[in-house]
Order: structure tokens, then C-alpha cells, then sequence
């Protein structure tokens, strides 16, 4: 079984939380399926669910460089020099990743709002970008974007490999084809 998620944000990526706090139990109602992958608790979108070992290994293995499309909200009208910079790949305390695919979007058209809200600054505007990587440090999106100047403000998973977030609501769950 392979199982699509919007995880919504502030949802931790586990079942079981001894602090009470949002996790996957309140969304997924199948048993003996687990994450293939995480998403912090502060980012959104795409995450995959399977009860297939082989599978999850398949997805999430740093060795099959699945890519992973994400959208970012930074802070700031992302420039040129930083999505070069991206591409090229930067260096993060935890040594330098790989280049990334970058490109400036406009701000989806289909997304929703989330609560809480992101932050607003009248004199500070925001912009869009769609990051795909290969690998998959902690944190990576949040500290590369962070390492150009451009911090994350909001981060959404939109692919992993083959499989997309398309039409899924916040907390919905899709069966998937393998």
C-alpha cells in the first residue's frame, strides 16, 4: 500500500506524540503503514505513507537520489545571484550539498491559506520559489535558502519521484498506483 498525505503544517511526522501534540493518527486511518521520508513540523505538503519496506528504502535512501520538488515562501524578492548560487549547490556547516534545480514562481494560485499565517512585514516583500533536490539533509531547504539570504517562511512539498501532491486538501490522504 502507498498512501499520499497533504501533512498540514505543525503535524509531526510520527504516530504517537507523549506531548500531545498534532500527529499522523489524527489523518491517516490505516494501520501498519509509516512515513517513507519526513517533513519537519513546520513545513506542509507531500508526504508518502507505505507498508512496503522495499518501497520506503526505494524513496527515501540517499543512494537512489530520488528528486523532491518543494515550493518556498522566503523572505525577500529572491535575486538572480541567489538561484545561481542554489543551482551551483552551497555550502551548509554539514558540508556542501548538490545542485539543486531553482527557479523563481509566482505564488501558487491553488494554495492554501495556513494557520497560523505566515508572518507579514509591509516593508519587507516576499517571493516564491520551487527547489528540487536529490538528497535530503535536515533542514536542508530552510538552511540552503537561509545560506543565499533568503530565509524560508513557508515551505511546501509539492513531489517526490513520480508522485505529486495535486488536489489534495490539507489532512487528505490518496491511495496511489506504485
Amino acid at each position: 500500500m502507498l498512501i499520499a498525505l497533504n501533512k498540514p503544517f505543525g503535524v509531526l511526522c510520527q504516530f504517537t506524540d507523549d506531548r500531545g501534540r498534532p500527529t499522523l493518527a489524527g489523518f491517516v486511518r490505516q494501520t501498519d503503514v509509516y512515513a517513507a521520508g519526513r517533513l519537519d513540523h513546520d513545513s506542509e505538503g507531500l508526504l508518502l505513507l507505505t507498508d512496503d519496506g522495499k518501497l520506503a528504502h526505494r524513496l527515501t535512501d540517499p543512494r537512489h537520489k530520488q528528486p523532491k520538488t518543494y515550493l518556498a515562501q522566503v523572505d525577500g524578492e529572491i535575486d538572480d545571484a541567489a538561484l545561481a548560487a542554489l543551482r551551483r549547490g552551497v555550502t551548509l556547516k554539514d558540508g556542501p550539498t548538490l545542485p539543486a534545480l531553482a527557479e523563481h514562481v509566482a505564488e501558487p494560485d491553488w494554495l492554501w491559506p495556513r494557520d497560523p499565517p505566515v508572518r507579514f512585514r509591509k516593508s519587507i516583500p516576499t517571493s516564491w520559489l520551487s527547489l528540487t533536490l536529490r538528497e535530503g539533509r535536515n533542514r536542508q531547504v530552510r538552511r540552503m535558502t537561509a545560506a543565499v539570504g533568503f530565509p524560508t517562511l513557508r515551505l511546501i512539498r509539492v513531489r517526490i519521484g513520480g508522485y505529486a501532491l495535486e488536489g489534495l486538501a490539507p489532512g487528505q490522504t490518496r491511495v496511489l498506483q506504485r
